[in-house]
């Protein structure tokens, strides 16, 4: 069976979402979780000063988590219809950035969003952004293991 979809959402893929992402992979694996999490842009060409394909902010702090990137890094992507029918559960990391973005480019999904404050850099340093990220997925996975444990045993019984 597929597993469900976890979409992250940030302004230009490259910093907070891609961090969301990929501990929430690291995380869902170590627990068995039957979820894999991707991550989109709402507006990429904002980022065109960034440099690479992922922020060295993020490789820092999943290294600092013990996560190490084992493959060449994509780079980021945009948001697109098909990213958003495929997704079991949406997420953008600030209400505040990214609210009005969705109601411009995809306002029949703004109702299927969980937002997150998580702020960019001009208004949180890294460590702090990430430490809040972290400890956002790591109560989003608790709570969607909990959830399926509960779903498994009622299938038992």
């Amino acid at each position: 069976m597929k597993p469900k979809t976890m979409l992250f959402l940030c302004t230009g893929n490259y910093y907070r979402s891609r961090f969301a992402e990929l501990l929430f992979n690291h995380l869902a694996a170590q627990v068995d979780l039957d979820w894999h999490a991707i991550s989109r842009g709402l507006a990429l060409e904002l980022g065109v000063n960034n440099i690479g394909s992922i922020s060295q902010d993020t490789v820092a702090g999943l290294a600092a988590r013990g996560i190490a990137l084992k493959v060449e890094v994509r780079p980021p992507l945009a948001l697109s219809d098909s990213d958003l029918a495929n997704a079991h559960h949406i997420i953008a990391v600030n209400r505040v950035e990214h609210l009005l973005m969705l109601e411009r480019k995809f306002p029949q999904c703004v109702n299927q969003v969980e937002f997150w404050q998580v702020h960019d850099r001009e208004f949180a340093m890294p460590d702090e952004a990430l430490a809040q990220l972290e400890h956002n997925v790591l109560a989003l996975v608790n709570r969607l293991h909990v959830t399926d444990q509960a779903v498994g045993a009622s299938h038992q019984d």
